[in-house]
């Protein structure tokens, strides 16, 4: 039994999944608290150094999401700060939240990724990059946010209409991948163990920011209906993702599978350092279905870190 542990839960911030974060910042406190541990929330600031340095928690559960709190910045300062904090370093932030980063470190050691290739969203309006149907995606962001799938028969027009809303709108720079058909999976990963294979079934569209997080809107199938085989490949991968990126605590490893193709649709999409922990999230269903409650799931992250 771990002994009671002042810990800071570090939420908010000003990212575009700040809402997300506070939901997940807040489920984590009283998880921490209904385990007898003193606990101080933090919705992070500019101050957040001297607010830490003041508090000097024996730990810190960093429930940040997308930047600057899952991109390598926040974990920097706690290192400089001498802080011991929950998921993964500096290094692997860095990489893992960079979606072309990711797949230069996992492909050359056989984890099958989408081919990809960096476009100016200014080129959009003269020519696709890559032939239709293709995805397109910030580099560095979490939650699906900013994604778009362009078809030929789409609405952004042919090439991108400038007045057409979209990714290449906000980012000036974004990653274009093929579109693979078929079905969404995602494994969460606990220390070095690949918890389950989730199915990911939107009542309508893709699953985008507003399907991961608004309820009702995405059937989550858990274990997924799926052959045993692609279920063991894609919890292996999982696994490796985390091992070759050097994640902590606990990861996320999301998938497309053409089920058409077998063991060959499989694609690893991305890997998340920081999952979601809000009522609706993935890691504390599949921790669940391997019979871990919410708040000892919080646990054994804490103790990982510490």
């Amino acid at each position: 039994m771990l002994e009671p542990l002042h810990v800071a839960v570090l939420m908010g911030g000003w990212s575009a999944e700040r809402e997300v974060s506070l939901v997940t910042g807040n489920g984590v406190a009283d998880a921490l608290e209904s385990r007898g541990h003193r606990v101080t929330r933090i919705d992070m600031d500019r101050n957040i150094a001297a607010t830490l340095a003041d508090l000097s928690p024996d730990v810190v559960f960093n429930a940040l999401h997308g930047t600057p709190g899952e991109d390598g910045t926040v974990q920097g300062m706690m290192d400089l700060m001498g802080l011991r904090y929950t998921h993964s370093g500096l290094e692997t932030s860095v990489i893992a939240i960079d979606k072309e980063l990711t797949k230069m470190v996992l492909v050359p050691h056989g984890i099958r990724m989408p081919e990809g290739t960096i476009v100016e969203s200014e080129r959009l309006y003269e020519t696709d990059p890559i032939a239709r149907p293709y995805v397109l995606k910030p580099v560095n962001e979490g939650s699906s946010v900013g994604v778009a799938i362009v078809t030929a028969g789409g609405n952004h027009g042919s090439p991108i209409g400038r007045d057409s809303e979209g990714p290449w709108k906000h980012f000036p720079r974004l990653l274009a991948e093929p579109f693979i058909r078929g079905r969404e999976l995602t494994v969460a990963v606990l220390g070095d163990e690949a918890l389950a294979v989730t199915e990911l079934q939107p009542k309508s569209g893709f699953y985008d920011y507003d399907a991961k997080y608004t309820d009702g809107l995405t059937q989550h199938v858990c274990p997924a209906e799926v052959p045993d085989e692609i279920a063991e490949v894609a919890k292996a991968m999982a696994r490796e993702a985390h091992r070759l990126l050097g994640c902590r605590g606990c990861s996320r490893s999301d998938f497309r599978w053409d089920d058409e193709r077998g063991e060959a649709g499989l694609y690893l999409l991305e890997v998340n350092t920081q999952p979601g922990m809000t009522p609706l999230s993935l890691v504390p269903e599949q921790a669940r279905y391997r019979g871990l409650s919410y708040a000892q799931l919080v646990q054994r992250i804490v103790e990982e870190a510490l």
